[in-house]
C-alpha cells in the first residue's frame, strides 16, 4: 500500500475535498492580490533574473544543464513557474519595505489557531465591550444635566 486512506487519517474524502478547496481558494485569492500590487506597482521581473534563476534550477540536474535549460526556454509554461516566484517573492519584498513592524507576543494556542475561528472569538470580545462600555457612557450622559442644571 503506497499511501493512509481517508480512513486510516480519520477524515472522509467528502471533508479532505472541502479542507483542499479553501487551500486552493486561498492560494488563488492570495496570488490575485499579489498580482494586482505588483501591476499597480509596476513590480516585473528582470531578463537578468530570469536567468539566473533557470541557471540554479538547471545544476539542480548535473549533467542535464542544457537539456534543462532548452527545456524552459522552448516551453512558455514551464518558463512561467521560474517567474511566479520570482515575481511573489518582489511584491512581498516590496509589501515588507512598506510595513510598519512591530512584535507581538503570541500564545502557542493562538499562534496555531485557526484564522476563521479566532475572527469569531475576536468579534464576540468586541461586542462584549461594547455592551459593557454602552452604560457607562448613558451613566455619565445623565449626570451632565443634573450638573448644568445646579450650577444654573
Amino acid at each position: 500500500k503506497s499511501g493512509a486512506s481517508f480512513e486510516d487519517e480519520g477524515e472522509t474524502e467528502e471533508s479532505a475535498r472541502e479542507d483542499y478547496r479553501k487551500i486552493a481558494e486561498r492560494r488563488v485569492r492570495l496570488g490575485l492580490v499579489l498580482a494586482e500590487i505588483g501591476q499597480q506597482n509596476k513590480i516585473d521581473v528582470s531578463e537578468q533574473e530570469i536567468t539566473r534563476a533557470l541557471s540554479d534550477r538547471a545544476r539542480q540536474f548535473p549533467g542535464q544543464e542544457q537539456q534543462v535549460y532548452e527545456f524552459y526556454t522552448k516551453n512558455p509554461q514551464a518558463l512561467a513557474q521560474i517567474r511566479a516566484p520570482l515575481f511573489e517573492d518582489k511584491v512581498i519584498d516590496f509589501i515588507v519595505e512598506l510595513a510598519d513592524v512591530t512584535e507581538n507576543k503570541v500564545s502557542q494556542e493562538d499562534l496555531f489557531a485557526d484564522p476563521e475561528e479566532q475572527a469569531e472569538k475576536d468579534k464576540k470580545k468586541k461586542t462584549q465591550a461594547k455592551k459593557k462600555a454602552a452604560p457607562k457612557k448613558k451613566a455619565a450622559a445623565k449626570k451632565k444635566p443634573a450638573e448644568t442644571g445646579s450650577s444654573d
